[in-house]
């Protein structure tokens, strides 16, 4: 009876195992599916933007051919009607030295009467000529110039207020946020408006409270977001050391623990910024960022539907990194270190501040 037990249970135990073995293999199959998706999608995607790129050059590559033409031909006409009027003027130059030439015969031969005719009708020649062959009588038509540089300008001025295209699609997802100093650590000044975050090395005394930091010098927005795409910009010009990233409201804030940091624990993600280095951080793990540049302004993009978190170097939007986490499943917070003093260098603060249109 007791290994006929046995028997039903290790039997029991391996239908488990196989219905879990098929359980796994089926989700293997679906992230495979939606491996090939992705790329497939994102593919398409870049090759019609591509597309569109180059159909928008091909269309100003036409009009330049077209109004270069135009302007060339119109410059050759001008050209060559000097041409025309040079060479008349070059034959009444020759008309006159021979005629020079002939009056110096004549002097030596006193025939003055017929050389008089002859200079009569040489000065109403070259009057005729005179007359016909002022330069300032040939023009371009500068009007229609002025307006096609006026109208290329125009468009110049239009299409650099649309790029980069990214920065205008994120401007259409900036939310205002404004950071919560009831989570501040005790060496940050947070302004009465919530947007700029300040270390001091004066120690402020606030009540005990257990949504405040009191180790790592991190401070949390007030509101959190569960949906939808946001986009924010921080300040961070002259500063040598920061963090900035989001949380979820669970993140440790008590005590020396290594998950109090912005992304060493896998409840938040951060970029971290250090004399010069730029690093990618979450759940512990860090991925080094092979950019030099000192940017005045980051920018933070949170597609909560896609599980996407992105950051930028908006001086010239630069993507700095993206964490894809699938799927979020808490209420996910701005967060904000403004960092140490870093020996005096470090003194400037963070300040949240709106994408404007440039």
């Amino acid at each position: 009876v007791f290994f006929s037990r046995s028997q039903d249970v290790l039997t029991k135990q391996q239908e488990h195992l196989k219905r879990q073995r098929e359980a796994v293999k089926y989700r293997i199959k679906k992230l495979t599916a939606k491996q090939t998706e992705i790329t497939k999608k994102s593919t398409a995607v870049r090759e019609n933007i591509s597309k569109k790129f180059e159909d928008i050059k091909r269309v100003l590559d036409q009009d330049l051919k077209v109004t270069l033409n135009q302007l060339e031909m119109e410059a050759n006409a001008a050209l060559f009607s000097i041409d025309n009027l040079l060479e008349k003027c070059n034959l009444v130059t020759q008309d006159i030295e021979m005629e020079l030439s002939e009056l110096n015969a004549q002097l030596e031969q006193n025939n003055q009467q017929e050389q008089h005719i002859k200079t009569v009708k040489k000065e109403r020649k070259v009057t005729a000529i005179m007359n016909i062959s002022f330069p300032d009588s040939i023009q371009l038509d500068d009007y229609k110039s002025n307006q096609i540089l006026s109208l290329i300008n125009n468009l110049f001025l239009f299409i650099r207020a649309q790029i980069p295209i990214t920065r205008k699609v994120f401007e259409s997802y900036v939310t205002e946020v404004r950071l919560d100093p009831d989570t501040a650590h005790p060496n940050l000044v947070i302004s009465p408006d919530g947007t700029t975050a300040t270390y001091t090395k004066e120690w402020q005394e606030f009540p005990e409270s257990a949504d405040r930091f009191d180790t790592t010098l991190n401070v949390i927005s007030c509101d959190g977001f569960s949906d939808g795409r946001l986009y924010w910009e921080a300040d961070v010009e002259g500063k040598t050391y920061w963090e900035l990233g989001l949380t979820y409201p669970r993140i440790p804030r008590k005590g020396r623990e290594e998950t109090c940091w912005l992304g060493r624990g896998e409840e938040s993600w951060c970029v971290e910024f250090f004399n010069g280095d730029y690093t990618a951080w979450h759940n512990g793990v860090s991925h080094h960022l092979p950019i030099s540049k000192n940017f005045k302004k980051i920018g933070t993009y949170l597609s909560y539907p896609a599980g996407l978190i992105s950051f930028y170097g908006i001086d010239d939007q630069t993507h700095l990194f993206t964490f894809c986490a699938g799927r979020f499943n808490e209420t996910l917070h701005l967060a904000v270190c403004p960092g140490h003093d870093n020996e005096g260098s470090n003194t400037k603060p963070i300040k949240l501040c709106s994408a404007v249109k440039t």
